[in-house]
Order: structure tokens, then sequence, then C-alpha cells
């Protein structure tokens, strides 16, 4: 197996990594696209997420990797099986990502049917494309923007609907493809249709880091890794374990993150005064905002976590208009989620403060009634 340049280990690109943590938290945020240019780290945050994620329980043999545990998921197959009483055997396995090749087809994507099989012998025979590799998973799709556009609609609506459905002449075979979609582009290859760009969750543009310091620290990280990637790893191993708990933890407390009527006004009030076109935005903001919540450690929607999952979710939706005038908005929404973190910094450091002055004041009574 090759060895795998850890997550952590990355020097800066810091949205970049929020906007995958977000979508590791909860497939509920609908993928991201990261545009930039070549050799800034795209493809190597992709399978570092992927090695930070824990183990899966699967169907032993299943190709769809359905999982054992969830009735409501499973493939044709697994279902009538279950549905006939037999214990569907179970195995643990890393997750996996799946790469689709730029040339992918239609069946190559969503898989085949045999029809005369089932036909002449009343079976259905499928045989599985990417979608059912990438179930459970993580599917990375680099330069997505040369991608037939018909395709990548099918791999929009898949992620979108959490199954995959391959009908033919009248014949149907349904599995679960609930998987992190992640694509990558560079904008000087072309760009995706705006209907195309707004189907994906988050979006985040990439460049090289031009700080000479950042930049050496790239290098020396780099060359270290290639010399010995397990004594590399071992450095990083401690900082990799928490930010895997922090995920696997942010799972568990997700169902029980709340919002409030204001949160959503909020939002609301957000993306109108950006003129942004439809719902979607405001929807994947939402949704954004309560796995930010739980990766942070809360069980509330704060104003900084809706500023946070905007930062992510609208460049991508804002209206096509003078440049300078987007580029002034992405800068004031920036600005706008600094001020909310130095708030917020600011109220949690007065509620320390008086905690600490309660403390004390409540051990000076317990003192002197002890007199």
């Amino acid at each position: 197996m090759a060895a795998i340049f850890p997550f952590t280990a990355i020097v800066g690109q810091e949205r970049m990594k929020r906007a995958l943590i977000l979508n590791a938290v909860s497939h509920r945020v609908g993928g991201v696209l990261i545009r930039g240019e070549r050799g800034t780290a795209k493809s190597t945050a992709v399978r570092a997420l992927a090695a930070l994620l824990p183990e899966i329980e699967v169907v032993a043999d299943c190709p769809f990797s359905c999982d054992p545990h969830d009735p409501l998921t499973l493939c044709d197959n697994c279902r009538a099986r279950y549905e006939r009483g037999e214990t569907l055997p179970v195995a643990r396995r890393r997750i996996r990502v799946v790469d689709l090749p730029v040339s992918a087809t239609e069946d190559r994507v969503v898989g085949t049917l045999d029809i005369e099989q089932a036909i002449k012998k009343g079976e259905k025979r499928f045989e599985p494309g990417v979608l059912a590799a990438a179930n459970r998973g993580i599917l990375y799709v680099d330069e997505v923007n040369l991608l037939d556009d018909h395709v990548v609609d099918l791999l929009l609506d898949s992620a979108a609907m959490g199954v995959n459905v391959v009908e033919r002449e009248g014949i149907s075979f349904s599995h679960p493809a609930q998987f992190i979609l992640v694509g990558t582009m560079n904008p000087e290859e072309g760009e995706l249709r705006p209907q195309l760009l707004d189907r994906f969750g988050l979006m985040v543009d990439v460049e090289g880091i031009s700080d000479p310091q950042q930049r050496m620290l790239i290098l020396q990280r780099r060359i270290e890794f290639e010399n010995d990637p397990q004594a590399f790893y071992e450095r990083w191993r401690e900082s990799e374990e928490l930010l895997s708990r922090q995920i696997t933890e942010a799972r568990e407390r997700l169902p029980n993150v709340t919002y409030t009527t204001e949160n959503l006004y909020s939002i609301a009030r957000l993306t109108a005064e950006l003129g942004v076109d439809g719902h979607r935005a405001d929807i994947t903001i939402l949704k954004a905002a309560i796995a930010n919540a739980a990766f942070e450690g809360r069980t509330r929607v704060t104003e900084v976590d809706i500023l946070t999952a905007a930062e992510l979710a609208l460049p991508h939706r804002l209206k096509r208009r003078p440049l300078q005038d987007t580029a002034r908005d992405l800068e004031a929404l920036h600005e706008r989620l600094q001020q909310a973190r130095e708030e917020a910094a600011r109220r949690e450091a007065e509620q320390e403060q008086n905690g600490d002055a309660d403390d004390a004041t409540g051990e000076k009574k317990t003192q002197m009634t002890a007199r």
C-alpha cells in the first residue's frame, strides 16, 4: 500500500481542509468542488482525509459495500437475502477513494444490466460501475470540468439521492450510492455550467502559497516524507489521531445539533443581501453550519458556524457581475467571519474569567463558613 501524506501536515489551504472535513462529518453537505492551479495539494488532501476516517462495517460479499446494520439502504440483492432471513456476513475495511477517469462513459459510471440473462432466465445480473465502488467512500473526480455534462449530471443526481437506479427495457436494479463527492478543476481549462456548479455543496478556490517561509516548509515536509514516509507519519501520528477522533465525535454529535429561527433568518438575510438565486445555497449553508458546529464541539449553531459555511457555500453561487464586485462581496463576508470569531473568542474569555471569579468567591464563602 502506498504511503499517504498526513492530512494535518499539509501547509495552509485551511478553507479546502475545512470543506473536506465538513463533508466527512456530514455527507448531506453535498460534496466540494476545488478549483485551482496544479500542485496545490488537492489530491493529496483528498487521499489524506480518507486515511483519517474510521473503518466501516460492510456486507462481506457485497460489491456495493452495503451497511449490514441498515436494512433501509441495502441493495436489491442484500435486501432479498435479508427478507429471506439470512444473516448477512460482516467485514471491516478502510474508506476507499475511487477515482473517476475523465473518459468515463455512462455505463462505466452507473453500471450495466444483462438484459439477455434477465429475459432468458429471469435473473437480474448487474455489472457494478464506479458508483458501486464509491458507496460509503469518497468519489474523486479530477478535471471534472472536462467530463461529459451528462455524466456529471448522473454523479450529482446520485450524490443528492443517495441511491443509483439503473433501468433497461423495463428491468431495474438499485443500490445505495452514498459518497463524498470531490471534484477538482483548473479554471484555465474551461468552466462548469452554472447549473452544475450550483449542485456542488461547497466550493473552494486554492492558489499556490506565496509566503517564502511557508513555501520552504512545504518543501521541507515533502522531502522528509519522501525520504522516510513511516518516520514522517510517526511525527504526525498524534495530530492525525486527534483529528480522526474529532471527526468521529462530530458524526456522533451531529444529530443533536440544534438551530433557532434566528439562525434561519440570518442565513436568509445573508443570501438575499448578496442576491443569490434559488434556495439551494440557504439549505447548504444550514447543513454545513450544523456540521461545523458538531466539529467544533457545540450542539447549537452560532453566527461563526453560519459565516464559516457561507464562505464555502457561496463563492460559486454569487450572481455573475464584474469580477471586482464579486471579490468585494467575498472579502466583506470574510471580514464578517473574522469579526464574529473575534467576538466569540472575547465572550469565551469573559465567561472563563467570570467562572474563575465565581469559583474564587465560592471558595472564599466556604472558608468563611468553615470558620
